[in-house]
Formats: C-alpha cells, structure tokens, sequence
C-alpha cells in the first residue's frame, strides 16, 4: 500500500495507528485493463484505493462515453451517489491498464469517517480537492479555448497524457479527437 499510504499521507498526514486500521479493513485486488470496478444504474457497495494502474470514470449519454474522471497511483474510486445518497452509481469506473487495488467496502469507509478523525480529515480533504478541480473544469470549459483546455490539462495531469488514450483525452476536454489530434501537432 505504499502509493496509497504516500498519497494519503500528501493530503492530510495520518498516523502508523490509523495506516494500521485501514490495512485492517481492505482487501488486495487485481484487474485487468477494462475491467469495471462500478458501474450506472447498480450497486457496488466498494471503494477502491489504486496501489498501480489508472482508471477512468465516465458517463453514458446517448450511446456515448463522456469521460469524467482519471485516477491513477495513490487514488480513490467509488459512487458518490452510493456511499452518500444511498443510491445507484451515475457512472461507470474502468480500469485503463492493469490494476492492483485495494477493496474497501462502502460500509467500513463509512464507519471509519465516523470513527476515525484522521480518516474522516483525510475524507474532507480529497472531497474539496475533488469539488475544487470539478469548479475548474467548469470554468475552463466555458471561459478556455479548446487549445487552452489541453494546455491546462497537461500541466494539471502529464501523467494522464502520457497513460490515456486520446479519445478519452478529448471526451474529458468536451472536443472531439480530431481537435486534440491538431492541437498535439501545433507544438
């Protein structure tokens, strides 16, 4: 777990006791690439910390994939919808390479926010994170160009950049392929 305990640890710094409660609680799993870890309209009833690999959230709007999200090394996946609202997924979360991970169920995570201030800090944490790259993203896709979108996505994510395919690149930026394809050729 040492990609998820250094990602954690980034955030908000949590204590040997508090690693050591968590380890209790999740369960190494594998993947392979295109695997989904949750996915719209059904209960998962799991988190999943990414220790290797990289994964993509997306909706399906009309037959078409809109992706949402990346994680990568260190990460958190699960339904929001689930573990606050109680309600089925929104989205689908695939695996884009092979992925180790570890499952954590939605009811243990939730026990340890309420248990574990540490945990629950750290909880806090990643979810202004979040809410603070979703304002961004909403920004820049009204106020950027689609030049300025890509610039700022690939010093926001280079790893992404250099992991993901492009037509997942794009979805997330709202253009399309050949957009981002003429926009790598401008360097």
């Amino acid at each position: 777990m040492i990609n998820i305990i250094n990602k954690i640890n980034s955030s908000y710094p949590i204590s040997d006791e508090t690693i050591r409660t968590l380890k209790e609680n999740v369960t190494l799993c594998h993947f392979p690439k295109k695997h989904q870890l949750i996915k719209a309209n059904m209960f998962c009833k799991s988190a999943y910390f990414i220790e290797k690999g990289m994964t993509r959230s997306f909706w399906l709007v009309n037959g078409e994939e809109i992706t949402t999200s990346f994680s990568d090394e260190g990460g958190i996946v699960f339904s929001m919808d689930e573990l606050y609202y109680n309600k089925p997924s929104e989205e689908f979360v695939e695996t884009l390479e092979d992925v180790i991970a570890y499952r954590i169920s939605l009811t243990d995570l939730l026990r340890l926010f309420q248990t574990n201030i540490e945990l629950a800090n750290w909880g806090r944490v990643i979810h202004q994170n979040e809410y603070r790259r979703l304002h961004r993203s909403h920004k820049e896709h009204l106020t950027l160009s689609a030049k300025e979108r890509y610039e700022e996505f690939k010093q926001q994510f280079p790893e992404v950049c250099q992991r993901a395919q492009l037509g997942y690149i794009a979805s997330y930026l709202g253009i399309t392929l050949s957009t981002l394809s003429r926009l790598r050729a401008q360097k």
